[in-house]
């Protein structure tokens, strides 16, 4: 099979690919649009990859790497990802730095969620929502508790709530000592519930 007109030989998984199996419809072909959509009828078994979002375009690297792990790959389809010569084509190209954006907007984001890890949330009729922040809140397991807060992202109108450090240097300047020891407290996207202790670790809003 191909995959980014690269070509695999997945002879080793024929139970697979093979006639009947699950997936023989990507034998024989580049069907990489299926890898992401998951779409396996004739429409969706192409090379065709315009339109795909980040995460489906992020998709298609996690299958291109685990057929490079796992089969040979025995050379390239000329077509729309390579041409005669085995050179790649303007198309692969710009497959390629989409991927790359995707691969740095998910890293950019990872890295979001260690800042600014989500906060835990209750509603019940009786005492309204309450914002509370634990050392797994999240999901994501830290040494610091923080503080609940609203997280405003440039150029969208709502927020969610996070949990902010409040002591320490700001992110990203661990080995700053001209800092006023209020974590990210400061960051400008930030906003403190109203009626909550500045530096309480929950909050109850009626």
């Amino acid at each position: 099979l191909a995959l980014l007109g690269r070509v695999f030989d997945v002879e080793r998984g024929r139970k697979h690919y093979g006639p009947g199996g699950a997936y023989s419809k990507l034998a024989g072909r580049d069907a990489t649009r299926a890898f992401a959509s998951g779409d396996f009828t004739p429409a969706g078994l192409v090379d065709n990859v315009s339109g795909l979002s980040p995460p489906e375009l992020l998709s298609i690297h996690s299958w291109l790497s685990f057929y490079s792990d796992n089969y040979e790959a025995v050379g390239k389809l000329v077509g729309r990802f390579y041409d005669e010569n085995g050179a790649p084509t303007e198309a692969l190209k710009e497959v390629e730095a989409a991927i790359e954006e995707a691969l740095k907007f998910q890293a950019d984001s990872e890295q979001k969620k260690q800042q600014f890890p989500p906060c835990n949330s209750e509603w019940s009729s009786a005492t309204g929502t309450r914002f509370w922040c634990s050392r797994q809140s999240g999901g994501v397991h830290r040494d610091w508790a923080g503080v609940p807060r609203k997280l405003y992202r440039p150029g969208s109108q709502g927020s969610r709530c996070v949990c902010v450090r409040s002591t320490g240097p700001p992110w990203g300047q661990p080995d700053s000592s001209q800092h006023n020891d209020r974590g990210d407290l400061d960051n400008p996207h930030l906003e403190q519930y109203e009626g909550c202790h500045p530096l309480a670790e929950q909050c109850i809003l009626t």
